[in-house]
């Protein structure tokens, strides 16, 4: 079983968030997709997690808060995107 690299905040609507988990899908990250729809216990976790950071997607490596789809995308333009967010984790 592989090792959940990412966790993903996301809605049901939420069309950029669709797009950040297939791109993460097809660049072979194991991700954890955290749906905060009608869900205000998942909602203020994600709030706690990023100090007030209130739009979706949301998407942390590991610990680390990396973005939006927008900045997911830019990572993945640099290529390797797996190496980039799962290795980073064994440091």
């Amino acid at each position: 079983m592989a090792t959940t690299c990412v966790t993903i905040y996301s809605t049901r609507f939420c069309g950029y968030c669709r797009a950040a988990e297939d791109l993460l899908r097809r660049s072979g990250v194991p991700f954890l997709s955290i749906d905060v729809t009608g869900d205000a216990e998942a909602r203020e976790q994600l709030l706690e997690r990023t100090n007030g950071y209130r739009t979706v997607p949301v998407i942390f490596n590991g610990d680390t808060f990396i973005g939006g789809f927008q900045e997911l995308a830019r990572l993945a333009s640099q290529g390797d995107l797996r190496g980039r967010l799962c290795d980073s984790q064994a440091a």
